[in-house]
């Protein structure tokens, strides 16, 4: 049922475009950041994890640059960008300190999370600052990369960060009330879609056209985030920005927008991307009390229960993980190259930093980043 996407949900995405953070490119809309920022406080008292995806850097650098239209030279779109951001982070900073709540801002690219080293690095980070009960405020990183500027303003990274960090929702705040049959400005008859399964051929084809002429999405960016979302397990809800309390009212499990469900649960989703999208660059064996944690109580492999490295592989690859009889037995993404998993087999977690110099997680591989065979 649509009104379930947000009521179980417990790590929730919330991305937000250009036209409703800069009031349709007349600058930094405080008083809806503010709106945002208030629910975003509310879902973390309540005990969720909440991260924000924020576009509207560029808008606002336009305008605190005196500029009337959108350039097109791509070097001016970065300085606006870097303009813009100032003010876009420090606005979320004193918002969300009103309200009780820490915030840090990322820039990301999608390069970084293409980079399975770097990918690693991004949720370790976004997963330590939820710990912390630190929302983050996440943005494309616009003065060095042009993927956003180009294609999806940040529809597309919301969806990536809700695969980054196994999000169980993604809500898209928009312009629109949600995806119509048609579009409703053209079409007196186009009807608000409820509900639909993301991944719908049907749904891009009625998602035609781009966005406004302050944001370069369109409502097929959304429709082609929220199929990239389900794939790790992630339900996406498409809504009207500025509708009242909308966050907590999807929260409650009241419907409102359109609903595009995942049609694979997190945790099969998370095993077919490891499984069947990932090469394998190598393996390490583990011994029969290693083994018996893996299967039977979940946990993470440590170090200390490597007996052998076998391959040649780098932090953040996709490694088998076998018992003493050679059988896999599970696969995951090594915190780890085999180069270092060599120094630290058979030693203590906390004897990492004194073997390499250092210690990127106390993991060999993180339980959160291990499927079971």
């Amino acid at each position: 049922m649509t009104s379930r996407v947000l009521e179980k949900a417990h790590r929730i995405v919330v991305k937000v475009g250009s036209s409703l953070v800069t009031d349709e490119g007349r600058g930094i809309d405080a008083e809806a950041i503010g709106n945002w920022a208030r629910q975003l406080a509310t879902l973390a008292r309540q005990g969720r994890e909440v991260v924000m995806v924020s576009s509207g850097a560029i808008a606002e650098g336009m305008k605190r640059l005196g500029w009337k239209s959108r350039p097109r030279q791509i070097h001016e779109l970065q300085a606006a960008a870097a303009v813009g951001q100032m003010g876009l982070a420090q606005i979320y900073e004193t918002q969300l300190r009103e309200h009780g709540m820490g915030s840090a801002q990322v820039l990301l690219t999608h390069a970084d999370l293409a980079d399975r080293e770097r990918y690693l690095n991004a949720r370790s980070t976004l997963l330590t600052l939820l710990s912390l009960s630190v929302i983050p405020v996440i943005n494309e990183n616009d003065t060095v990369v042009t993927d956003e500027i180009k294609f999806g303003d940040n529809d597309t990274l919301g969806a990536l960060v809700a695969n980054l960090i196994e999000a169980d929702a993604l809500v898209i705040l928009t312009d629109q009330r949600g995806l119509y049959s048609a579009d409703p400005r053209k079409d007196p008859h186009a009807r608000l879609i409820d509900e639909a399964r993301a991944g719908d051929a049907q749904l891009e084809r009625m998602a035609g056209g781009v966005g406004s002429s302050i944001g370069r999405g369109g409502m097929i960016t959304k429709i082609l985030a929220a199929k990239r979302a389900a794939r790790s397990g992630a339900s996406t809800v498409i809504a009207w920005g500025r509708e009242p309390d909308v966050l907590l009212r999807l929260a409650a499990g009241e419907a409102i927008g359109t609903a595009l469900l995942a049609g694979t649960a997190k945790r099969t989703a998370r095993k077919q991307w490891m499984a069947d999208h990932l090469q394998l660059r190598g393996a390490v064996r583990i011994d029969d009390g290693a083994a018996a944690k893996l299967r039977e109580h979940g946990k993470s492999l440590l170090p200390i229960g490597v007996t052998e490295v076998q391959g040649d592989f780098v932090r953040g690859d996709v490694i088998a993980v076998r018992d003493a009889a050679g059988e896999e037995i599970a696969r995951g993404l090594a915190n780890y190259s085999a180069a270092e998993a060599r120094l630290i087999a058979r030693h203590a977690s906390s004897r990492i930093e004194s073997l390499l110099g250092y210690a990127h997680e106390p993991e060999m591989i993180h339980r959160d980043n291990l499927v079971l065979g």
